[in-house]
C-alpha cells in the first residue's frame, strides 16, 4: 500500500525556513499563469518507476511515465494509454497489446514492442538488492518471483515483440487482476536506452534494509525518460523538483509549461503556503482545515473519491473473541456512525464491508450491525460471559492516515461506546512504525485494534487480498476456509464470475466478522480557484496534463 509520509512540528518549522529562503522564486513561479507549484508532503524517494512504493514518488513519476493500460480520469475504469487495445487468450495466460504508434521517450528512443519487452524482462531479471520488497515492492506483490529467485512462483513467463507495435505478455497462470494491476505506475514503460546508459540496475541495500540506487537513473541530479506529458528538468532534495512540458507529447498538449513540486512536510505549513500564494495546491488536507479553506474566496477544496477503508480488527485467537457471539457484540458495541459524524468533517461514510462501493464486487446484501448497546450485552450473556468483559484495545500514536485522521479520537469514542455495551476497555497504544504495524501484522496487538487500507488499483483484490490475507492480524488459520473464494477469484478472468465470487466473500466475511469496517473517507485537496482541470483520482493517479491556470 502506498505510504503517505507525515512529519511533526519540527519538520514544519524546517519547511517554513526552506520556504523563506526560496519564497522569492516560488512566489514568481506561482504567479505565472503557465507554471503551477504543488506542495508535496515529502520529497519523492526515487523516480525510477519500477522502484517506487510511496505516494509522493507516485505523484511525480505519473507525470513523466505512462503504463500500457490507464484509467479514465477520476475513476477506476480501465482506459487505453500506451496500448490502444488488448486481447486475452490461452485461458488468460496470454495478453496481446496493440501499441500506440509514433510515440517517443523523452530521450528520443522510439517507444515500441521491443521497449515494452525490455521493461518486463528487466523486472523479471532483477537481481540481488533489487529483488527486495524495499526496492521492487509492487513487482513482488503482483508477479511474485524473479528469474533467479522464486521462479516457480513467478507469474511472468515471457514477452514477445510482434513487429514494432504488438507486444505479447505470456503468464504462467491466469491472473484475474492483471489488467487492473498494469495501471500501477511501477509498471510504467521507461526508455531502455536511458536506463542502460545511466546504470538504472545498480543499487544496494543499506544496513537497515532500504534500497539505495547507485546509478544516475531516477535520482536527484540524474535522468528519467518516459513518454509522459512532462519531462524532468531538475530535482534538489529539500528545495524543489521541476518538470517542463513535453512539447513532443503524443496526446493533448498540456496547459502548463512548468510544474514544480515543493516538499513541505507539515500540514499547517502547507496550508499557510497556499494562503500566502507560495504554492497553488496541496494534498492530504486535514479535516479541521477544510472550513478555513472554504471561507477563503480565493481557494477551493476538491474531493478525492473514497478508495479506502478504516476498520477495527478482531483477533479471534484471543479468547473469548473466538466466539461469534462475542464478535457480534463488538460489532453492535461500536458506534461507527457517531465516529464518522464526529471526526470526518462530513467526508466519511459508514463502511459495512472491507472495500468501498466504487469497486466491482461490492455487495449490497452484507449483514449490517447497527450500534445497539443492549443487543451487545445480550449477546455477551448468551455467550455465557459475566459483564463487563475485559478487552485490550490498541490504537496508533504519531500518525494521521487518510482513512483515520486522528486515531486517538476514534479510539476514545469507540472505547466509550464499548464500555456502554458490556465491555471494559483496556487502552493500549504504540508508535505507528515499526511497533504498532509490527504488532498488528504479528497478531500481538490485543483483541481489538484500529487499522485501515488505501487501495492501489481498481480491483477488489487490492482490498480483500491486501487486508484480509494478513491472517495473523485477525487470528485466522493460514488455510482459513473463506480464502478459497479469494483463491478462485485470483485465477478467474471472467469479470462477472470474479465479481460474484467477491460478493460471496464479502457476505460470508461479514457474517463471520473477521473485523468491523467503520469508514470510507474522501480525502481532500486544496487549490487556488484559478487552478482548473485537476481531476482527483481514487487511486491518486492524477495527471497534471489537463490542468491550467486562469490567472
Amino acid at each position: 500500500m502506498r505510504k503517505f509520509l507525515r512529519a511533526g512540528v519540527g519538520a514544519g518549522v524546517l519547511a517554513l525556513l526552506i520556504a523563506a529562503v526560496a519564497s522569492g522564486s516560488a512566489d514568481k513561479a506561482s504567479q505565472s499563469s503557465s507554471t503551477l507549484v504543488f506542495g508535496a508532503a515529502a520529497d519523492p524517494v526515487v523516480l525510477d518507476a519500477a522502484l517506487i512504493s510511496d505516494g509522493e514518488s507516485f505523484r511525480v513519476i505519473y507525470q513523466i511515465t505512462e503504463t500500457l493500460v490507464g484509467l479514465k480520469p477520476g475513476t477506476t475504469q480501465l482506459a487505453p494509454m500506451l496500448a490502444t487495445k488488448w486481447v486475452k487468450s490461452n485461458g488468460g495466460r496470454r495478453w496481446t497489446f496493440t501499441l500506440r504508434r509514433n510515440v517517443e521517450f523523452h530521450d528520443g528512443t522510439p517507444f515500441n514492442a521491443a521497449a515494452v519487452c525490455a521493461n518486463f524482462d528487466r523486472w523479471y531479471n532483477f537481481k540481488g538488492a533489487q529483488q527486495s520488497s524495499s526496492a521492487s515492492y509492487y513487482y513482488n506483490v503482483v508477479f511474485g518471483g524473479f528469474k533467479t529467485k522464486d521462479a516457480k512462483k513467478a507469474l511472468y513467463r515471457s514477452c514477445n515483440a510482434r513487429g514494432s507495435n504488438v507486444a505479447v505478455i505470456n503468464l504462467k497462470r491466469p491472473y484475474g487482476p492483471f489488467l487492473a494491476a498494469m495501471t500501477l505506475t511501477p509498471f510504467a514503460i521507461q526508455s531502455p536506452t536511458a536506463m542502460r546508459e545511466n546504470d538504472a540496475d545498480k543499487g544496494r541495500l543499506t544496513s537497515d534494509g532500504v534500497y539505495q540506487p547507485l546509478g544516475k537513473y531516477g535520482v536527484p541530479g540524474g535522468v528519467v525518460a518516459g513518454t509522459g506529458p512532462f519531462k524532468l528538468v531538475s530535482w534538489r532534495i529539500g528545495d524543489k523538483l521541476e518538470l517542463e512540458r513535453n512539447d513532443e507529447y503524443w496526446g493533448r498538449r498540456p496547459g502548463l509549461s512548468r510544474l514544480i513540486f515543493r516538499a513541505i512536510p507539515d500540514n499547517a505549513a502547507r496550508l499557510q503556503a497556499l494562503q500566502t500564494g507560495e504554492i497553488d495546491g496541496y494534498d492530504l488536507v486535514e479535516p479541521q482545515d477544510i472550513a478555513t479553506i472554504k471561507r477563503n474566496r480565493g481557494l477551493k477544496v476538491l474531493d478525492r473519491p473514497a478508495f479506502n477503508v478504516a476498520y477495527v480488527g478482531i483477533n479471534r485467537s484471543v479468547e473469548p473473541f473466538d466466539n461469534i457471539l462475542v464478535r457480534r457484540a463488538v460489532a453492535h458495541g461500536l458506534d461507527r456512525a457517531g465516529v464518522v459524524r464526529s471526526f470526518y468533517a462530513g467526508r466519511g461514510v459508514v463502511a459495512h464491508q472491507f472495500m468501498p462501493p466504487s469497486v466491482a464486487g461490492y455487495s449490497k446484501s452484507v449483514p449490517k450491525y447497527a450500534y445497539n448497546p443492549n443487543r451487545a450485552k445480550a449477546l455477551l450473556r448468551q455467550a455465557g460471559l459475566t459483564l463487563p468483559v475485559e478487552v485490550e484495545f490498541w490504537w496508533p500514536t504519531d500518525v494521521s492516515r487518510p482513512y483515520m485522521p486522528n486515531p486517538k479520537n476514534n479510539f476514545q469514542a469507540f472505547a466509550a461506546s464499548l464500555n456502554k455495551s458490556g465491555f471494559k476497555v483496556v487502552a493500549k497504544s504504540a508508535p505507528w512504525n515499526p511497533t504498532y504495524l509490527g504488532r498488528a501484522d504479528a497478531g500481538t496487538a490485543g483483541a481489538l485494534h484500529l487499522l485501515g487500507w488505501t487501495g492501489d488499483f481498481g480491483d477488489a483484490s487490492t482490498f480483500l487480498d491486501g487486508v484480509l490475507r494478513s491472517y495473523r492480524q485477525f487470528g485466522l488459520p493460514q488455510n482459513y476456509r473463506l480464502y478459497r473464494l479469494l483463491d478462485r477469484a485470483l485465477v478467474e478472468t471472467n469479470p462477472d464470475v470474479r465479481n460474484a465470487l467477491y460478493r460471496s466473500f464479502n457476505n460470508a466475511s461479514m457474517r463471520d466478522l473477521i473485523g468491523v469496517p467503520y469508514a470510507h473517507t474522501k480525502p481532500a485537496l486544496a487549490f487556488k480557484r484559478t487552478v482548473v482541470g485537476y481531476r482527483p483520482s481514487p487511486t491518486t493517479s492524477e495527471s497534471f496534463a489537463s490542468v491550467r491556470k486562469t490567472g
